[in-house]
């Protein structure tokens, strides 16, 4: 098999171009160029995509011996990826950037370009697995390695991608066996950190950053029953579960501290609420894509369990395509969740689909809340 294996400069995809080799395809290394003007050093664990990574990723492809190419992906990155996060801030929604990129550029955008250069498969250092289901296709599973389990972040595979998606290191049992992998076969990235901020961010200030892109753009603070209490400078320095920084003077009825609990792009408000009010029983989003084969009627409720943020636990629901959206009720609530973040729906270990969540249901009614101020 003819294997395209990206390559980001870390010790994860390192490995998975190594165990590519050793099992005995044609792997050609390559390194994604996002940023027109990237850093020159990482800092700690901030960012990738730096110089840096480039060239560790350029040693570890010499030290396999495979060819080894930079592509410059940064126009396309740019406009699928950061364009789009500066837009739904804007929208008053919270994105995954990391969901974008996989989606557009590292499984759309360069499995294009792999496949037509005839490469069968592109190689990526994910924890994940790929198995035959009793249907005879593919499905995408979550690693056995639980706590570096990056099935969520690959739930916006379609089943084409898929056929073409390659995991060597997916079912790994821990993250140390890898640095332990890569330190045996000379490889220096072996106790590299790993990155956890948003790539084009690398100082790790989000909203420093949308304020610089975004500017300022005075509204106000409100309650669910629309009364005025405060000033912002802009609704995108705002997220849904925020209780700092709100410079609210006048205390609630009940002396309990307030929670930001929706952001209305279109007014400009930022509204705000009791904890309670956080809870949400009910999510639906109409941008949903199936992974693999999808089931044999979506229009009739079935039990699932659906996961929000990278690194939360799943929890239990009900699901089904209802007007053009899917909705998901939810058998205990969660905390804080955002239109903009992602919905992954698995049932067991399975991945099942995916959906950017448009709106949500809260557990306690904005006329309960007035009631009890």
């Amino acid at each position: 098999m003819k294997v395209l294996a990206a390559m980001s400069g870390g010790v994860d995809s390192a490995v998975a171009a190594a165990r590519a080799v050793e099992a005995g395809h044609e792997v050609v290394g390559v390194h994604l160029a996002l940023s027109r003007m990237p850093g020159t050093l990482r800092t700690g664990s901030r960012g990738c995509c730096t110089i840096e990574d480039s060239m560790d990723a350029q040693r570890a492809a010499n030290i396999l011996g495979i060819p080894y190419y930079v592509w410059d992906f940064s126009e396309k990155f740019k406009e699928e990826v950061v364009d789009d996060f500066i837009a739904e801030y804007q929208a008053g929604r919270t994105p995954n950037p990391c969901m974008r990129c996989n989606e557009r550029i590292k499984f759309a955008a360069l499995l294009e370009k792999a496949l037509a250069l005839g490469f069968d498969a592109v190689c990526t250092g994910h924890y994940a697995t790929i198995l035959n289901g009793d249907d005879g296709q593919l499905e995408l599973h979550r690693s056995n390695a639980y706590a570096k389990d990056q099935s969520y972040v690959l739930g916006v595979l379609t089943a084409k991608e898929l056929k073409h998606a390659y995991f060597p290191i997916g079912a790994s049992a821990s993250k140390d066996d890898i640095r332990a992998e890569a330190s045996a076969r000379g490889l220096a990235v072996a106790n590299k950190p790993d990155s956890y901020d948003i790539c084009f961010i690398p100082e790790g200030d989000t909203q420093d950053w949308l304020n610089d892109k975004l500017g300022e753009i005075d509204g106000n603070i409100v309650d669910r029953g629309g009364n005025v209490l405060g000033q912002h400078a802009g609704a995108h320095g705002f997220t849904i579960g925020q209780r700092k920084g709100l410079n609210i003077g006048k205390p609630a009825a009940d002396g309990k501290p307030r929670f930001v609990l929706e952001i209305r792009p279109k007014t400009n408000e930022v509204v705000v609420g009791s904890h309670a009010a956080l809870a949400v029983v009910e999510l639906a989003g109409s941008r949903f894509t199936w992974c693999g084969s999808e089931p044999a009627d979506a229009t009739t409720w079935f039990d699932a369990d659906v996961q929000v943020r990278a690194h939360a636990d799943a929890v239990p629901c009900q699901a089904a395509v209802v007007d053009g959206e899917i909705v998901m009720k939810l058998r205990e609530p969660l905390m804080g969740v955002a239109p903009g973040q992602t919905a992954v729906l698995y049932v067991g270990t399975r991945v099942l689909g995916q959906a950017t969540i448009d709106r949500t249901v809260s557990a306690v009614s904005a006329d309960a809340e007035t009631i009890g101020a």
